[in-house]
């Protein structure tokens, strides 16, 4: 009977999850939402997990504390989206406290979950249930119970398991957004599948990569029609601008210390600074915080306990003395763009762009990927636009990553952050051109002409797959058999009297001659309206459209 594990078997573990998460990506991006393809998910979730294993190879030891770190480093360089994100942030909470023990039982196993999902939870502003959050709690609150049962850790597994699964079908009936779909939440899914991978190795079927998934949903006639408000409302992360980098360990916590302080503890630095982390129990505990107030810090730490290993960094001299040792003439500005095609690449480039990410609805890059972007830029500050509303998130994390101060402006699409970059004024301030540059997101309308996937119902479409589908920035708001056909009618819902400009970013599936003549036709249609033909070159939109 096995009810614990060591090092060697928690790292087959984690690098079998990542191989099966992989292995089955291609399901899980099924599960997304819109049948556009965007399938962002499964591929997410999975290279977060192989940027994790690839930390855990690269770990020389079976030692716990080595390999959690690993885990968790790992899967914070490489989250990517909203979905890895997360992902990373629960990966963040269990190896917290796998970290902490040497032989790991089902009762260190429920500590792990409890902690991971308490850090997702805190790690999204507004959390919605009928997500990969409300799959982790059920999985939480199931292993709590099952550990006291002294069960066997294979069986513990498949009762988190099951519980989980249980909980990932109701998620329809959460999201209305999910219901109407027909399917169940994607990143739960990827949750389980990552949970299967640990328990296979429990199981001895490691080399097992293949899974039936029965996550069909069917919804009834009287649901309510498709609601954008159910899809995640993540806010913003506040942008850094704290001088002072303080790090320390609270050791020797006083006896009258509780978790209950560490936690007021942590929303005490919250309130003065950014970038903050606070880690560990009522034996050590890790700080790092960047703030204007360093001693305020130090002030409220040594309320709990006695400081060691301290360490305060002005990070605007620390730019300065980059600057000196690498001779490196910093400008004040520098601006990095996401995108996909290079007919967009080129237009970015035009509006001097300094660097240009590739990656959008096929492929989000991580945060490590931004920040490495960021640091390649010979600018203080550097404004990001992600142009993605599932890059924002790690845009944001790039932060703490990047040694240039990062600013992110929260464009979802190609359309918003085109008319961010013609916001920015050099010869403004950081506050003028955040300011400009966030006030022109209104500016802009923005739709896109591409494909369904699949079959389903959204809103009153019935969609089959191969249908041309229009949408703007909320829903589908068009069908048809003709590329040309839908765009005219995505244009038609989208305008009104303020409209006085319309620009086509054609793919690389449209001859250029088709979209001139699309053009025409709409020239035709709104003579007050002047209507401009760019090439965007990217892949599975045949157009994108901006309305200004």
């Amino acid at each position: 009977m096995q009810k614990s594990i060591n090092g060697a078997t928690f790292r087959k573990m984690v690098l079998n999850g990542a191989k099966l998460l992989d292995a089955n990506k291609a399901h899980v991006n099924e599960l997304n939402v819109f049948p556009v393809p965007d399938g962002d998910t499964g591929t997410n979730m999975s290279m977060t997990m192989l940027s994790a294993s690839r930390e855990v190879s690269g770990c020389s030891t079976n030692n716990m504390p080595e390999l959690c770190d690993a885990v968790a480093k790992g899967a914070l360089r490489g989250a990517r989206g909203n979905s890895g994100v997360i992902l990373s942030q629960i990966l963040k909470g269990m190896t917290s406290v796998l970290a902490q023990n040497t032989e790991i039982t089902a009762k260190v196993f429920a500590k792990a979950f409890a902690a991971g999902t308490e850090i997702a939870y805190k790690a999204v502003t507004k959390p919605k249930e009928g997500t990969i959050l409300t799959v982790v709690r059920a999985i939480s609150e199931s292993a709590e119970k099952a550990a006291k049962k002294n069960v066997e850790l294979k069986d513990f597994f498949q009762a988190v398991i099951d519980a989980g699964e249980e909980m990932l079908k109701q998620t329809p009936e959460m999201l209305p957004v999910l219901k109407k779909a027909g399917v169940v939440d994607a990143g739960g899914r990827g949750l389980l599948i990552l949970l299967q991978g640990f328990q296979n190795i429990l199981l001895g079927q490691e080399e097992d990569y293949s899974i039936e998934f029965d996550d069909s949903y069917k919804a009834g006639a009287n649901d309510s029609p498709y609601d954008e408000q159910a899809h995640f409302n993540y806010n913003d992360l506040a942008e850094i601008e704290f001088a002072y980098c303080t790090e320390f360990f609270i050791i020797n916590l006083y006896k009258k210390t509780t978790e209950a302080d560490i936690d007021l503890f942590r929303e005490k630095l919250m309130n003065i600074g950014d970038c903050v982390l606070v880690i560990g129990d009522l034996s050590m505990v890790k700080v790092h915080v960047h703030s204007n107030a360093p001693g305020q810090v130090l002030t409220y730490a040594l309320e709990l306990g006695e400081l060691d290993h301290l360490k305060i960094e002005n990070m605007l001299q620390q730019n300065r003395d980059l600057k000196s040792k690498q001779q490196e003439d910093l400008k004040p500005f520098g601006l990095v763009s996401v995108c996909a095609g290079d007919g967009l690449t080129a237009i970015f480039k035009d509006l001097l762009v300094d660097n240009v990410i590739e990656g959008g609805q096929t492929m989000n890059p991580s945060a490590d990927d931004i920040a490495k972007a960021c640091d390649a830029v010979a600018a203080k500050d550097v404004f990001v636009f992600p142009n993605n509303k599932n890059i924002v998130l790690a845009a944001n994390q790039a932060k703490a990553l990047s040694k240039r101060t990062i600013h992110v402006i929260p464009t979802s699409n190609i359309p918003q952050g085109l008319s961010a970059v013609l916001a920015f004024n050099p010869e403004d301030t950081v506050d003028g051109n955040l300011k400009n540059m966030n006030d022109a997101l209104g500016s802009v309308r923005s739709g896109s002409v591409t494909y369904a996937v699949r079959s389903t119902q959204i809103g009153n479409f019935d969609l089959k797959e191969g249908d041309i589908i229009g949408m703007d920035a909320k829903d589908i708001v068009a069908k048809g058999d003709s590329v040309n056909q839908v765009t005219e009618q995505l244009i038609d819902k989208m305008m009104d009297d303020e409209v006085s400009c319309i620009s086509l970013y054609f793919g690389n599936d449209v001859k250029e001659e088709d979209a001139n003549a699309i053009a025409a036709d709409i020239t035709k249609k709104y003579r007050m309206c002047d209507v401009d033909v760019h090439y965007g070159g990217q892949p599975l939109y045949y157009f994108i459209v901006s309305l200004e």
